[in-house]
């Protein structure tokens, strides 16, 4: 790839929701890479659809899918013309397993579909889909429906993605994938697979487009791994800080933790931007990247230019509702808006960002007046029962039931169920009786540094375009 055919500015992918389609079109229509979260989509288009499809956006797409009775499927079951009535719970969707229904891969593929669909629509630019590592059940189907909708790139962290290539150039030529699936305390030798075979959903379709492949890592030494191959080689990198919002790699060596029981980070875990140079591939700096001046410093260290996430999911065409958004601004303005790198907030194990809001699941007394449920499933983790088989457990479901599948108490202590407090920040949180409503959880970046200059050009209510400007010009 040419540098000169790359875009300077990658507008990070936020879940769930945050990177919406509304963001990324707009991000890309204006010449830079916008990017839409691919996390938990299938749930997001069956909530979405049963709240009657506002506009008409989310039929418009399915109306464009190429297996019409598959769409069709998808209206049947979800889509509810005069919405739900208040209290009213949303209907549930298949969880992922090992061997997933085919109305589970059907709601999968099409959600991805849709989502890049619609941020495609209307203009020439480039279009990406951000995935974890972590959540391996889903990749797949998830990757063949934004496939099908002509995605440009795809990035993945929260993990070593090296069979991303190979599975996108299978799905490119409609072949038959299996993804191995890690299983705690599986035997040596002992493979678990989720496979697809797209020709069950389209028995004929022309080659589909193969999407650049951004991998992203945290370290010179994994983009050095995943380099060496041809099998496990990327087309680029995004190259990440701890400082990002979201989830964060742990530090190098022995977790450590400061006074405010936050992981310490040290040299060992500094970014050698020249070593992933030297990588021979294009890659963009992440993490508290937010302004020109850090753009310039990663341009001139090599990189084609930055990912930034936070100034995203606070502009205005952000999947992040109105109400918290102004609440972060505020509190950041104040200078009262703190953010904790917490290294027990995510089931995944990994330190995951939290913003101290009141109201919120990072608020000690609204987690623990909230029941514990696993009922989204997206981050639970298989596991090799006693007696043989697969089960699947997550540090956020109720204690008891963690236990039970061989967890522990310790393990489970402080950790936040992240599907239905991320799902809740974008306004889709599940309904219970009366005016109950799941609280929602907040993820932003620890470095805000940005917000003075930001507001400077433009004020409190700034768009994505405004932030493409204020990281573009220098002031």
């Amino acid at each position: 790839m040419r540098h000169a055919d790359l875009p300077v500015v990658i507008q990070g992918g936020m879940g769930v929701g945050v990177s919406s389609w509304q963001l990324a079109r707009t991000v890309s229509a204006a010449g830079q890479l916008g990017v839409v979260s691919g996390v938990a989509l299938d749930t997001l288009l069956a909530r979405r659809l049963q709240l009657g499809d506002p506009g008409g956006h989310l039929r418009r797409a399915l109306a464009a899918f190429p297996a019409p009775q598959v769409a069709e499927r998808v209206l049947d079951r979800y889509f509810r013309p005069e919405g739900l009535p208040p209290g009213r719970p949303f209907r549930p969707v298949p969880r992922l397993s090992l061997r997933p229904r085919p109305q589970a891969v059907e709601l999968t593929v099409a959600a991805n579909f849709v989502e890049v669909f619609l941020a495609k629509e209307g203009h020439g630019g480039v279009v990406g889909i951000n995935y974890l590592e972590k959540i391996q059940l889903a990749t797949p189907s998830s990757l063949y429906g934004a496939m099908l909708a002509g995605v440009d790139y795809v990035l993945m962290g929260a993990g070593l993605p090296t069979e991303i290539p190979g599975l996108l150039d299978a799905l490119a030529r409609h072949l038959p994938v299996e993804l191995p699936v890690a299983v705690e305390g599986a035997d040596a030798g002992e493979r678990h697979t989720v496979r697809l075979d797209p020709r069950e959903l389209l028995p004929a379709h022309p080659p589909l487009r193969r999407p650049r492949f951004l991998a992203v890592v945290s370290s010179a030494s994994l983009a050095g791994y995943l380099a060496r191959s041809e099998r496990t080689r990327p087309d680029g990198f995004v190259v990440e800080s701890a400082t990002a919002g979201g989830h964060s790699a742990r530090p190098r060596g022995r977790m450590a933790l400061d006074e405010a029981g936050e992981p310490v980070y040290g040299e060992r875990d500094a970014l050698d931007l020249a070593k992933v140079a030297a990588c021979g591939l294009p890659f963009w700096v992440a993490g508290g990247q937010a302004g020109p001046r850090p753009l310039a410093l990663a341009r001139a260290a090599g990189a084609v230019g930055v990912q930034v996430g936070s100034a995203f999911a606070l502009c205005r065409e952000s999947g992040m509702t109105g109400s918290l958004r102004q609440r972060l601004l505020q509190d950041a303005a104040a200078g009262v808006l703190a953010v904790r790198n917490d290294p027990a907030a995510s089931p995944t194990g990994f330190p995951f960002k939290v913003a101290q809001l009141a109201g919120t699941v990072a608020d000690p007394q609204v987690y623990a007046a909230r029941a514990r449920r696993c009922d989204l499933s997206y981050l639970r983790t298989p596991y090799r029962k006693p007696g043989g088989g697969v089960g699947f457990r997550c540090p956020a479901e109720p204690v008891d039931d963690f236990v039970r599948k061989g967890g522990s108490a310790e393990q489970a202590d402080g950790s936040r169920c992240l599907c239905n407090g991320l799902t809740a920040t974008i306004g889709l949180g599940q309904r219970g009786p009366g005016d109950h409503v799941e609280p929602p959880l907040v993820t932003i970046g620890q470095e805000l540094e940005f917000l003075a200059g930001l507001r400077r050009r433009a004020g409190d209510d700034f768009s994505a375009l405004d932030v493409l400007h204020h990281l573009l010009t220098q002031e």
